[in-house]
């Protein structure tokens, strides 16, 4: 009987070590990780500022002979505030702009009569669309645009007697694009291009016609960018 209880005990300590060498010489596989990659995301409000060149085009060279160019270029400056709203790599927004727009044309026609029109100021209130790609944003934008401009001069010969002057404030619709990227999780600049065409209208005595072009640049302070997404990776 001992010697049986001897020779159980042997096989059950043989069978122990060999599932202990088995079990060590599998070896173990890594546990699946989610590595969080923040995205940048362009939802939330923002206000900026922006700064360019501005092109102001009429018909003014035909309606005084030639003597007064139909285009100038002067200064744009202004202000600006958003909102964007990203779904997947799409945003979608609204923005609201306002500023000045410095473009003078002068023609002086002798005996001290002369011609001038100029333009002070325009706005707009546009949807963009866009596609981002993480950081930086390609857009497309329209809407509705306002602007000024005004006519005045002094007529009659051999010298003037007879000043004038008119202003008007022009309704039109202004297209454009540009592109956007954020430097920061909050900050971001832009250049963009604005086309606005207000129409031909009555000014003074001559039906003028009116169509702008900007070049500008700016930067933009976003108040929320929403959360991050999280990007799975095995």
């Amino acid at each position: 009987m001992r010697r049986i209880l001897l020779a159980a005990t042997s096989a059950l300590a043989m069978s122990a070590g060999i599932a202990q060498a088995a079990d060590l010489g599998v070896p173990r596989q890594p546990i699946a990780a989610a590595i969080i990659a923040p995205a940048f995301n362009w939802t939330g409000f923002y206000v900026g500022a922006n700064l360019g060149i501005g092109i102001a085009n009429t018909n003014y060279s035909v309606l005084t002979g030639g003597l007064l160019s139909g285009s100038g270029t002067g200064l744009v400056a202004g202000l600006q505030v958003g909102y964007n709203h990203q779904i997947n790599n799409i945003v979608l927004g609204v923005e609201g702009d306002a500023g000045y727009f410095g473009v003078t044309r002068r023609a002086d026609l002798g005996g001290g009569n002369f011609i001038q029109w100029r333009t002070q100021w325009d706005a707009s209130l546009r949807a963009r669309a866009g596609v981002a790609i993480d950081r930086t944003l390609l857009y497309v934008t329209g809407g509705l645009a306002a602007a000024d401009i005004s006519v005045r001069g002094a007529a009659g010969l051999p010298v003037a007697f007879f000043p004038f002057s008119a202003s008007q404030t022009r309704l039109g619709f202004t297209l454009g694009a540009g592109i956007e990227h954020a430097v920061t999780q909050n900050v971001t600049i832009r250049g963009e291009y604005l086309y606005s065409n207000y129409g031909t209208k009555i000014l003074n005595v001559d039906n003028v016609r009116l169509e702008t072009h900007k070049f500008r640049i700016g930067v933009n302070y976003l108040f929320s960018t929403g959360p991050s997404a999280v990007v799975a990776r095995y």
